[in-house]
């Protein structure tokens, strides 16, 4: 019902950027929450960040003041802007879609996309 697609992902070295994008698609009407998750290897999936559509946002104290989330409800796409990369920061990164309203129907869902790697050396 909702296909998310994500893009930004790669290699970079410490201290570097990069930029996830997370479009979602489908007979969208409204997403309350859209946020980013990570997993790295032989850990838990983890919140990165996230955002409402008042625009409240939540990180995890690992990326305050280095990572900024935003969104475009026009295009249903969130955005995951990561600066000052470290190499604890390398892991799969998941989009999240959460009380996603779709047309012609009273339930909301959730939808996860399928992953980015981001790679930090050292």
């Amino acid at each position: 019902q909702v296909q998310l697609v994500e893009s930004g992902g790669g290699l970079v070295q410490a201290g570097g950027s990069l930029r996830l994008s997370c479009q979602a698609s489908g007979r969208i009407r409204s997403i309350f929450a859209m946020g980013w998750y990570r997993q790295a290897p032989g850990k838990q999936r983890e919140l990165v960040a996230i955002i409402t559509d008042g625009s409240s946002t939540n990180y995890a104290d690992s990326v305050k003041s280095r990572f900024t989330i935003s969104r475009d409800n026009a295009k249903n796409t969130v955005y995951l802007q990561m600066n000052s990369l470290k190499p604890e920061d390398t892991a799969v990164y998941y989009c999240n879609v959460d009380g996603v309203r779709l047309y012609n129907s009273v339930r909301s869902v959730s939808s996860w996309g399928q992953g980015t790697q981001v790679t930090v050396s050292s």
